[in-house]
């Protein structure tokens, strides 16, 4: 059974009921519905979750409201954040962006998970962010606020962060994705950005990412018209990994943590860190910081232990050393 670190989610609603204040709309009714209805959806009371851990791994009692984390994996080493605001079909607000931070820092901190896993419903990964929250906002209080700024926390975890998208990866929910290691897809996921429908852009990452995983044709459509594109189109464009049944993908995604935490985490962490300085860097400074990173696995005692496993034909026992 896997450790639960935060107690059960909250109780299911429908998605399809209300798109605005007393406006029912039929469940898919046109293009521009499916997310409306999630960016509109007005805040509900939340429940109250709290984190159950061990001593040896949390001091105290941490309650969020808008997660489900637990530790999966057949040795447990694999962190689940499951995006739990069902009524909004996990719409991305502050507070929840702010207990993903929180999750995180606790799975990063925790020297027995190797990889982290972040997930939604079989209906929605994350729809969009919550319109509500920023509708009034002026540029004053965004710009000076350095508004959505720690929504970028996703991408300077240290360890390996998988998404498993079922369902919608809207506006902020694909962002979401995109600043994760990788993505997998259930195979009736969609990916898009709207924003320009609501007369505004991306703004935590969509124009840059997107770009730099579908090519500058398919990013700038897909910012351009606010259209999505399928899992399978995701896939062909390199956006996605791989593409699983819908009630197999967090399974799977979950193995693939498994795998990842089986191998030693600092040099885990080097290879994120120089596949990650692809997007940043030239080839030449890239090649040059490589060299360096492998040299520097020469320096620890995973490296050995890998090598002579090798020749022992053995299989490694890692020690993060």
């Amino acid at each position: 059974m896997p450790t639960k670190i935060l107690g059960t989610g909250q109780g299911r609603g429908s998605a399809d009921r209300v798109l605005g204040a007393g406006l029912r709309v039929p469940w898919l009714s046109s293009a521009m519905a499916v997310a409306l209805r999630a960016l509109l959806c007005p805040a509900r009371a939340p429940v109250r979750l709290l984190l159950r851990a061990p001593a040896r791994l949390s001091s105290a009692g941490t309650q969020f409201q808008y997660l489900v984390v637990e530790k999966k994996g057949a040795k447990q080493n694999v962190g689940v954040i499951q995006l739990n605001r069902p009524k909004a079909l996990n719409a991305l607000c502050n507070g929840l962006m702010n207990e993903m931070n929180q999750a995180l820092d606790f799975f990063e901190k925790d020297p027995h998970v190797g990889a982290i896993v972040i997930t939604g419903s079989e209906k929605a990964f994350a729809a969009g962010a919550d319109i509500k929250e920023m509708q009034n906002r002026t540029f004053q209080e965004c710009y000076g606020g350095n508004f959505l700024a720690h929504w970028n926390k996703v991408s300077l975890v240290r360890k390996p962060v998988i998404a498993a998208v079922n369902g919608y990866a809207l506006g902020g929910g694909c962002e979401l994705a995109m600043m994760c290691d990788i993505i997998y897809a259930g195979e009736k996921a969609q990916f898009g950005q709207p924003e320009i429908l609501l007369g505004t852009i991306p703004g935590a990452g969509g124009t840059q990412r997107l770009t730099r995983a579908v090519g500058k044709s398919l990013a700038m459509e897909m910012v351009l018209t606010g259209d999505r594109i399928s899992a399978q189109e995701a896939k062909e464009a390199g956006l996605v990994s791989k593409i699983y049944p819908v009630e197999k993908l967090l399974e799977e995604a979950i193995s693939c943590g498994e795998k990842i935490a089986g191998n030693s985490k600092l040099v885990t962490a080097m290879a994120k860190e120089a596949v990650n300085a692809a997007f940043e860097m030239t080839l030449t400074e890239g090649n040059k910081m490589e060299k360096r990173l492998f040299h520097a696995t020469f320096a620890t005692d995973d490296r050995k232990e890998g090598m002579a496993a090798f020749v022992e034909k053995r299989k490694a026992n890692f020690t993060d050393h």
